[in-house]
């Protein structure tokens, strides 16, 4: 089986087409979408369009409870281009989506951890940056429940492309982001996020050698447009990270 992960579109719409392009050629049986779909500097209305239109196994992300549960006056930027801008049809399809699902037998997929949308699942934020967690940290977080039974563990959340073996066998894959590249993060522990390049990432898993082996992809997209819309929403952060993959 081959499963194509994306998260992290953040209502890119210019990067998610070159990503489903890309996966077309490459004969995926499911496309798995880990979450933060819409909430973003560039178009979340058509983002939302696209993704209504395209077959995925999908789950929730932060941003999605927020849009959902926050009032207005406590949305951060992004989260509030997406209140002004998507339709009562979008709200009902984020609400529909679960917290976590299974992709397939032994695949689960969720956005943060399993229970908690806001965890840093394979990267550590200290006082002197962001590092790779170690395998006792994952495993900490995932818990032990959640590992059992589960040979492919899909995770998004910090836009960066990571994975690791656990000594169970079992697979841990973040695919990085298709559509934000970028982002600094205030608290609790003030932190930047920066994939380095402006490339749309998604990743490709395969069980054809009897385990699953993550292939990560990077690709070009048309970015100077999703910059220019950026700019014309007034985010000037985002057209920052969209053109570079840093934070300003």
């Amino acid at each position: 089986m081959r499963i194509a992960a994306i998260s992290d579109v953040h209502g890119n719409v210019f990067a998610l087409p070159s990503v489903l392009e890309a996966l077309r050629t490459m004969q995926v049986d499911v496309l798995t979408n880990l979450g933060d779909h819409l909430s973003g500097g560039v178009d979340p209305a058509a983002t939302a369009d696209l993704l209504l239109a395209t077959s995925a196994v999908s789950v929730r992300g932060n941003h999605e409870r927020q849009l959902l549960e926050y009032p207005r006056h406590r949305m951060g930027a992004s989260d509030g281009l997406a209140a002004d801008t998507i339709s009562n049809e979008h709200r009902r399809w984020l609400r529909a989506l679960p917290v976590r699902a299974e992709a397939a037998p032994g695949v689960l997929a969720f956005h943060g951890g399993p229970e908690d949308d806001l965890v840093y699942l394979l990267e550590t934020v200290t006082p002197e940056g962001v590092r790779p967690a170690t395998e006792a940290e994952v495993v900490e977080r995932l818990g032990e429940t959640e590992i059992d039974g589960y040979s492919l563990l899909l995770s998004g959340h910090t836009h960066l492309q990571r994975q690791l073996r656990l000594r169970s066998g079992a697979l841990v894959v973040n695919p990085g982001s298709v559509g934000m590249p970028a982002y600094r993060e205030d608290g609790p522990t003030p932190h930047v996020i920066e994939a380095g390049s402006p490339h749309a990432r998604f990743a490709v898993l395969d069980d054809a050698a009897g385990r699953w082996d993550a292939t990560f992809h990077a690709i070009e997209y048309p970015w100077d447009e999703a910059a220019e819309a950026a700019q014309a929403n007034g985010r000037h952060d985002v057209v920052h990270a969209l053109l570079t993959g840093r934070v300003k």
